[in-house]
């Protein structure tokens, strides 16, 4: 068998399941009803196809990572019930693309988002629903091109791969070591963005297991870094990269907090979990870096890994009942020092559908985000420009889970089963795993005051994530019996500012 990008796509048993139930509930869904108001003259080719070449083809392509092409009309049309099914998930389970943000709840400026609009979820919808008819060829845009970088979403750098990974078609979970990964550098440079993919050899879904991640087996991986001290003596640096997960996407950092990656390092791991697909397997990880500059130096250096806030959730002691949906678990953490929140990632376990970051500062509390949650694609969010949650100490950050252990929870493994906590794939975790910086109070007031002046925000207005925003914003009056050169300490958290940098 021939090595291959790997696909990540809905297990195949699920994947046609839903394309019966699409059919057979054609009339239902939200995307569905909202097609009503489409005028009924939509084409492949002047409507649907500019959208499948700009959000699907980099994977549904000959050679792609997905199980059918949409590159023409004759390969799409069969699968246009699919499709609009797919796509009206929007946030759920099975939605594609893979991108599950609630779009109706707190911050929706994303550096990676990959969903569709409305607009383009109601086209298709409505393509699909009048037949799926071609139109006029001569309206179908040019082909994408694609170059041989091998699917990444970054322009990588530099490459480096694991040792290879042998799993068994009926193997049970395996937990372990890897051996180091050597990062070949002569001097440190900056990262700007990172992704890590599987490649393995199985070339067709034949033997398969109807099982969580389809036909991968690197189920996670937890990497840390070495990196020599004085001596060339490769010491731990206690810094978490990334975890790499099932479906994974991207990570990328802001220009003003890039993450160092020293010369002649290595990444290490104690934590590879495999999970078998139902065939024998070999596999290995490929990593690829994309770099700042070289002379490049960061505004801020003190990153947080995954979960550098305390990590808030539970591994152990979880209790997800058999056959229940809507199940909560909830957790708390309080932020000791000024943080800005560059990424959420939530990570559930098979059972977990939907996860909510919520931030309550005093007597205000409001939900940053709202996601829904598939385990077979694991995705991580960044957070666009001027939209990064900018949270002050003191902060609590309470996180809440949503579990689903019914049958139309396609991941779990049986609904009659209780799930508890664990590291297999077909028990639970409950985790909030994204990047984050700590900011000491200049730096705090700097960004705040920077936000201001970028949303042009005005006495009254209110930004989601900044909680303190409004209190640099200039008042148009003078505030009775306040000095011109304070504003009250007590409006921002006990940060010191004075009017002039207020009005600045």
């Amino acid at each position: 068998m021939s090595e291959k990008t790997l696909s990540l796509s809905t297990k195949t048993k699920a994947f046609f399941s839903l394309l019966s139930v699409a059919i057979a509930f054609w009339g239902a869904g939200r995307a569905l009803a909202q097609a009503e108001q489409v005028h009924h003259d939509v084409t492949y080719a002047r409507d649907v196809a500019p959208i499948l070449q700009e959000k699907c083809v980099h994977c549904h392509r000959s050679g792609g990572v997905a199980p059918m092409s949409f590159e023409s009309y004759e390969s799409t049309r069969p699968w246009a019930p699919i499709i609009a099914y797919r796509t009206g998930l929007r946030d759920k389970p099975g939605a594609m693309p893979p991108w599950y943000m609630e779009k109706d709840i707190g911050i929706q400026e994303f550096r990676n988002d990959m969903s569709l609009s409305d607009e383009q979820v109601t086209t298709i919808a409505a393509w699909a629903e009048s037949g799926a008819p071609l139109g006029n060829p001569d309206d179908i845009p040019p082909a994408r091109e694609f170059d041989d970088s091998g699917e990444w979403s970054i322009r990588p750098d530099l490459v480096v791969r694991s040792q290879d990974f042998f799993m068994r078609g009926g193997a049970p979970d395996y937990w372990g070591d890897i051996e180091p990964i050597k990062i070949p550098l002569e001097e440190d440079r900056y990262v700007a963005a990172m992704q890590v993919r599987e490649i393995n050899d199985v070339s067709t879904r034949e033997g398969v297991r109807d099982t969580v991640g389809g036909q991968v087996i690197v189920h996670h991986l937890t990497f840390v870094l070495n990196s020599p001290d004085e001596n060339g003596v490769l010491r731990p640096r206690g810094l978490s990269f990334l975890t790499h997960e099932v479906g994974r996407n991207e990570d990328y950092f802001p220009d003003d907090v890039g993450r160092i990656l020293p010369a002649n390092s290595e990444f290490q791991s104690n934590s590879l979990h495999l999970h078998s697909n139902g065939v024998d397997t070999t596999a290995y990880l490929e990593i690829a870096f994309e770099f700042h500059p070289e002379g490049y130096k960061p505004k801020y250096t003190r990153t947080g890994g995954h979960g550098g806030f305390g990590a808030p959730g539970n591994t152990v002691d979880m209790d997800v009942r058999p056959n229940t949906q809507n199940q909560e678990m909830h957790a708390y953490t309080v932020l000791t020092e000024n943080t800005m929140i560059l990424s959420f990632e939530p990570h559930l376990h098979a059972p977990g559908v939907r996860m909510c970051l919520e931030a309550i500062w005093g007597s205000k509390t409001e939900i940053l985000n709202c996601v829904g949650y598939d385990h077979t694609w694991v995705r991580s969010y960044s957070y666009g420009e001027n939209a990064a949650p900018l949270l002050p100490k003191g902060t609590i950050v309470h996180l809440i889970g949503y579990n689903d252990s019914t049958r139309a929870n396609p991941n779990i493994a049986s609904s009659e089963n209780w799930i508890g906590g664990g590291n297999r794939s077909v028990s639970n975790m409950f985790l909030e795993l994204g990047h984050n910086v700590r900011l000491t109070d200049e730096e705090f007031l700097t960004e705040m005051q920077e936000r201001v002046e970028a949303l042009d925000l005005q006495p009254g207005d209110y930004v989601i994530g900044c909680p303190l925003c409004g209190a640099l914003v200039a008042p148009t009056t003078a505030q009775p019996g306040v000095e011109d050169t304070e504003v009250s300490t007590q409006a921002t958290g006990g940060l010191e500012v004075s009017q002039a940098e207020v009005s600045q």
